[in-house]
């Protein structure tokens, strides 16, 4: 039987949507799901893009050069937060924005 080790800080995990807006778009970068949606509205296939290929798709949807600025620039985080819409609503998670 496997034991979990303990948190060292006793900190509760946090939810992905309260995570700043640079770590949530890393983290997209390595989701499959996500990856196959950069694939279809970066290039217009349904082929999975690569993790590297799926950053640069955010950071050209969103008018930045560097993911961190999503933390920092309020239209890019605006964009970004449009696009996290977007991937829900394809995704099947919340119905389509109108």
């Amino acid at each position: 039987m496997s034991r979990r080790k303990p948190r060292a800080n006793n900190a509760e995990p946090r939810r992905f949507n309260d995570l700043p807006n640079a770590q949530q778009a890393g983290m997209l970068c390595n989701d499959e799901q996500f990856r196959t949606f950069a694939g279809q509205q970066f290039l217009s296939s349904k082929v999975q893009v690569s993790p590297t290929a799926t950053a640069e798709f955010i950071r050209r949807h969103c008018g930045v050069d560097s993911r961190r600025d999503l933390n920092t620039d309020a239209e890019a985080s605006r964009k970004f937060q449009i696009l996290r819409t977007e991937f829900d609503a394809w995704a099947g998670r919340i119905q389509a924005p109108r």
